[in-house]
């Protein structure tokens, strides 16, 4: 017999849930919402459906040498540089573009039905992509299509964990449980350099064959153990907003990623007309979103939640310090495997494999905070550790200025240890405050927000960071180049054509772990006229490593200063967003109402 109201009770023959009672029948006996076998149930299989979505978003970067030399493609010819940038940006470009979207139709039909399926389709791209039949730019294009496909999964695993945690666990266990899945999230940015260097030593292949077992193994369990227990949406979905939002996102961010290549005589491509317009028409796009979502009935996003302190400036924060952690990322890809580890006798192919293997106390430093810090705010609120952390960061940022580009490694440990910790320390926190602080029912699109918010900075540090890098080499890389190459042997002639180069093609040479010198020269026939050891020294270990590292230096003063001051305006973010906020109701109607601030408590 129908029942209705707020316990309201929705039967599934197949599951037989009662989702108005909070209560789950599954084949092990009745748990009761509250019971600690389902919150551990769920919180482990999030906690491996988001390490999958995220450590699949860096994987790439650091494998990048040993994907393009296994589908016989030079990433570094002009023609190729497309490729280059979409494996780069394409999965963390569709994941900031989907989450809000798919977090919008967990409210709508559930969060672990849209949360099932993101592992299904996660795992058969998975597949297809260790069996990619093609070579060359064809086999570029079958990698970014189904990295494409992939992230379409990765956004509804994304989008729906945080809000199937929040539903499962009380509020006084959120901060624990939230730590540990934003710890994983984020963790796995970093996993996945580790993850990259180790397998692409191994097969490039194998940097796609890893997430199989786990995604078929996910998909089994969370079809198995997932029951819906949380507070669904009323409402359509909002396809005119859901539309609108994805062009303006994709145009912005896709403008800002191409801005890092030359235009003209300029050594980016910022008043690139295409640039201009992806930005200029992205932003418009996102300004009708708003007008849009304020003036629809059933919104994709509840613009209204914008008014709830701690929901505002925490994705504020952590939009800054996701594009802050992003650049950091780069920027230590580029300083181990273009030049500290060639300068210490490693050679170019390993450099993937050593660079995630130095890299690990930045992961450890990272895991050892988060999970203590989320645990923690649960009783003295976000707001310390959130602004601790984030300044903690932005010291580290200063720190890693002042020591030189051939660094004694104990101090570059410490100082990335110690960052990983202040991300921690922020991290948590900060999403427990934000999924706090919003309805019940609006969580699955909270939730995707915040995840737009990540990823979107994730793809914005790309942009930002390697265009400031470029900017900082356009004035010291030529002389350099000019001065190194004559000292060698080469004709000045020569030497200056290669000067006059943008410095994006040596900025990426050092990125992927390469020595340009021998691409650039050896098509011309220089390489042959010089004598053998001119010749060998050009391409060894060590011309490139020193050649760039002082104007490397003079890019990474921009960066990290820029990083650094982001960093800064985040944790005053984090300080304005208040203290221990917690939504005390759960109203049913999809519009948040307009006294939503007198719904929150400052405990």
């Amino acid at each position: 017999m129908p029942v209705t109201g707020v316990g309201a009770q929705r039967r599934d023959l197949e599951t037989e849930e009662i989702v108005g009672q909070k209560t789950v029948k599954t084949r092990t006996g009745m748990f009761n919402k509250d019971h600690p076998n389902y919150r551990w149930i769920a919180l482990s299989n999030t906690t491996l459906g988001i390490l999958m979505a995220t450590i699949n978003g860096s994987i790439v970067l650091i494998s990048l040498p040993a994907i393009f030399t296994g589908i016989k493609l030079n990433p570094l010819e002009p023609g190729n540089v497309s490729y280059l940038l979409w494996m780069l940006t394409g999965y963390i470009l569709v994941t900031a573009v989907l989450v809000v979207s798919f977090g919008r139709l967990g409210d709508l039909y559930g969060r672990v039905k849209i949360y099932n399926l993101g592992f299904v389709i996660f795992t058969i791209s998975a597949i297809f992509l260790v069996f990619d039949p093609f070579t060359g730019g064809q086999g570029a294009l079958w990698l970014i299509g189904w990295r494409v496909v992939q992230a379409v999964g990765g956004s509804m695993l994304f989008a729906n964990s945080t809000a199937i945690l929040t539903d499962a666990f009380p509020i006084e266990r959120r901060g624990f449980a939230l730590g540990i899945n934003q710890v994983a999230g984020i963790a796995g940015t970093f996993l996945g350099l580790i993850v990259g260097g180790v397998l692409a030593e191994i097969d490039w292949h194998a940097v796609f064959v890893v997430s199989v077992p786990f995604g078929i193994l996910g998909t089994i369990w969370s079809y198995k153990s997932l029951r819906e227990v949380g507070t669904r949406a009323t409402g359509k979905v909002d396809w005119p907003g859901n539309i609108v939002f994805a062009i303006g996102l994709v145009a912005l961010l896709t403008g800002i990623t191409y801005g890092i290549q030359p235009y003209g005589d300029s050594s980016t491509g910022w008043l690139n007309p295409w640039v201009l317009t992806g930005i200029i028409g992205g932003i418009a796009f996102l300004i009708g979103f708003v007008f849009l979502e304020l003036h629809t009935t059933d919104p994709m996003f509840n613009m209204r939640l914008f008014r709830i302190r701690a929901f505002a400036w925490g994705n504020f924060a952590g939009l800054l310090a996701s594009i802050s952690r992003g650049g950091l990322q780069f920027m230590l890809i580029i300083w181990l495997q273009g030049i500290w580890l060639p300068l210490h006798g490693y050679s170019y192919e390993s450099t993937p494999l050593w660079a995630g293997i130095y890299l690990l106390p930045l992961t450890i430093g990272f895991l050892v905070s988060g999970p203590v810090s989320g645990s923690l705010s649960d009783r003295f609120g976000a707001r310390g550790f959130a602004t601790g952390g984030l300044l903690l960061v932005a010291a580290t940022f200063v720190a890693l200025l002042l020591i030189p580009v051939d660094f004694p490694y104990w101090l570059f440990a410490l100082i990335t240890f110690l960052n990983g910790v202040g991300s921690g320390l922020f991290a948590a926190p900060n999403r427990t405050a934000i999924m706090n602080s919003v309805p019940a029912n609006q969580r699955g699109a909270a939730s995707g927000m915040t995840g737009t918010f990540q990823n979107a900075g994730n793809s914005l540090s790309i942009g930002i960071f390697f265009s400031l890098m470029i900017a900082g080499l356009a004035t010291t890389l030529p002389n350099a180049l000019r001065s190194g190459l004559t000292a060698h042997g080469v004709s000045s002639t020569v030497a200056n054509q290669v000067a006059a180069t943008p410095p994006v093609g040596s900025l990426f040479a050092a990125f992927l772990g390469y020595n340009p010198i021998e691409s650039i020269l050896g098509p011309t026939g220089v390489l042959k006229s010089l004598s053998s050891s001119n010749a060998a020294a050009l391409t060894g270990k060590t011309f490139f490593p020193q050649l760039i590292a002082d104007p490397f230096h003079s890019g990474l003063v921009i960066v990290f200063i820029a990083a650094a001051v982001m960093s800064v305006i985040g944790a005053i973010a984090s300080l304005t967003a208040g203290g221990k906020y917690i939504h005390e109701e759960e109203p049913i109607a999809d519009e948040l109402p307009r006294g939503a601030a007198a719904t929150m408590s400052n405990v």
